[in-house]
C-alpha cells in the first residue's frame, strides 16, 4: 500500500508558511503605512476598496471592517466599475486597491479614473515595480514571499497579508478616531454580538411601565403597583425622583406580621443594588447574580431612569 500524505504536517507547513508572512509583513511595515492611515483620517469621503479573483474577496472584506470601525468604505468590483460603477467614486474618496502582482488588468480603468479626476489611490502589492505601485499614491509592500501551496500559484500567503494590512489599517484608523464599544454596538445592533453590547438603556422599561410608589404610599398599594407592574418589585422613591429603596418578595416575607398597616417606606429595603442606564447589559446581568431578578436603573443624581428584569436579558440574548 502507497504511503499516505501526513495531512497534518501538510497542514501545519501551510499555518507555519502564512505565519512567517505575517511576521515579515509586520518587520516591514514602514513609512507607507503611517501615510495611508493619516491620509485616510483626513479623508472626506469613503475608502473605495477594491481588487480582482482572491484579491477581490479580500477587500470584499476590509471594506466591511472599515466600515464596522468607524472609516466609511466600500467595496467597488473593478469590472462592474468598468461598467458604469466608476460613478460610485467620488473626488472626496480615496481607493484603495489590492493586486499581489500589481499588474491585474481589471484594475485598469478604475486606476486611470483616478488618476483622471486626482483621487488619492493607495496599493497594497509585493512589487514595487509594478503597474499598480508606480500609478499610486501610497504603496504599502507586502513582502514577496512564496505561497503556502509549495507552487506559487495558489493566493495563500498573499491573500493572508493582505487581509491582515487591511485589519492593521482599520485597527489603527479606531483607535485613531477613539472608536469605543458603544459605536461599535452602533454598527452592530443585531445577532450575539450586538447582544454583547446593548447597554441597559437598550432593554430597560421607562415611564408608566415602572414600579414606582412614594415612602409613605399604604402597602396595600404598594402590592397593588407590585402586581400591575410584573416584575416582582416596586421603587420607593423621593419626591424629586430620587430612588429611596426598593420592596422585594423578601421585604414581604420580613415584614408579613402587620404588613397592610405599614407604609412603603417602612417595609422598603435602603441603598439598593442599581445600574446605570450607560452601563453594558452584560454588567446587568453579573450584578443579578444571586436572588435579584431585578434591577432600577438610576442616573447620575441617583433619580430613577427604568427598570431592568432579568428576562429583558435572556431574551435579548445577554448572558
Amino acid at each position: 500500500m502507497a504511503d499516505q500524505p501526513d495531512h497534518l504536517a501538510t497542514a501545519r507547513r501551510v499555518i507555519a508558511d502564512e505565519a512567517a508572512g505575517l511576521t515579515a509583513l509586520a518587520d516591514g511595515l514602514g513609512a507607507g503605512f503611517v501615510e495611508a492611515v493619516e491620509l485616510i483620517l483626513e479623508a472626506r469621503g469613503r475608502i473605495i476598496v477594491s481588487g480582482i479573483g482572491k484579491s477581490g474577496h479580500i477587500a470584499r472584506k476590509i471594506a466591511a471592517t472599515l466600515a464596522s470601525t468607524g472609516t466609511p468604505a466600500q467595496f467597488v468590483h473593478p469590472a462592474e466599475a468598468s461598467h458604469g460603477d466608476l460613478g460610485m467614486v467620488t473626488s472626496h474618496d480615496i481607493v484603495l486597491a489590492l493586486s499581489n502582482s500589481g499588474e491585474a488588468p481589471e484594475l485598469a480603468n478604475l486606476v486611470a479614473y483616478t488618476r483622471r479626476f486626482q483621487i488619492p489611490l493607495i496599493a497594497i502589492s509585493s512589487r514595487d515595480e509594478s503597474t499598480l505601485a508606480k500609478q499610486a499614491d501610497i504603496r504599502i509592500n507586502i513582502p514577496q514571499l512564496g505561497e503556502a501551496c509549495g507552487f506559487g500559484v495558489v493566493p495563500t500567503t498573499s491573500t493572508t497579508m493582505s487581509l491582515a494590512v487591511g485589519d492593521a489599517l482599520a485597527i489603527t484608523l479606531m483607535q485613531s478616531r477613539r472608536f469605543t464599544p458603544a459605536d461599535f454596538h452602533a454598527f452592530h445592533p443585531g445577532g450575539k454580538l450586538g447582544a454583547q453590547l446593548a447597554r441597559v438603556s437598550d432593554l430597560m422599561h421607562t415611564g408608566d411601565a415602572i414600579p414606582q410608589v412614594s415612602a409613605t404610599t399604604p402597602m396595600g398599594d404598594a402590592l397593588l403597583v407590585i402586581s400591575q407592574k410584573g416584575f416582582g418589585v416596586v421603587g420607593v422613591t423621593q419626591p424629586d425622583g430620587t430612588l429611596a429603596g426598593v420592596i422585594t418578595d423578601g421585604d414581604l416575607r420580613r415584614h408579613m406580621d402587620g404588613l397592610m398597616s405599614k407604609t412603603a417606606g417602612e417595609v422598603m429595603t435602603v441603598d439598593p443594588t442599581t445600574i446605570a442606564p450607560s452601563a453594558l447589559a452584560q454588567e446587568a446581568v453579573a450584578a443579578m447574580s444571586g436572588k435579584i431578578t431585578c434591577l432600577f436603573a438610576v442616573d447620575d443624581g441617583h433619580k430613577v431612569a427604568g427598570v431592568l428584569h432579568i428576562h429583558d436579558c435572556l431574551r435579548a440574548g445577554v448572558v
